[in-house]
């Protein structure tokens, strides 16, 4: 199995509409990598959310990593992180 697993990853629209979430479970990818970002270790995710595994972790970072890879902007103006107005 590798960390790209498509089968881990589902987007059904009963189960938080169109986000992504760990297959058989309702826990969105975001969270999990807003969980890394603020500082949780892969040990302490799979602490707080027993039915994950290790390999789930790695399809979400994946997911997002593929995500954004394929992802193209087309920029109207200068947007900078954590700025929601362009030209600022």
């Amino acid at each position: 199995m590798t960390d790209e697993d498509p089968e881990r990853i589902s987007l059904n629209r009963e189960i938080l509409r169109v986000k992504p979430v760990v297959r058989g479970t309702r826990i969105p990818v975001y969270l999990i990598l807003e969980l890394l970002v603020s500082g949780m270790s892969e040990e302490d995710v799979l602490r707080e959310y027993s039915t994950l595994k290790r390999e789930d972790i790695r399809a979400c970072l994946a997911y997002a990593s593929k995500f954004l890879r394929e992802e193209e902007i087309i920029p109207t103006g200068t947007l900078h992180l954590g700025d929601k107005t362009p030209g600022r």
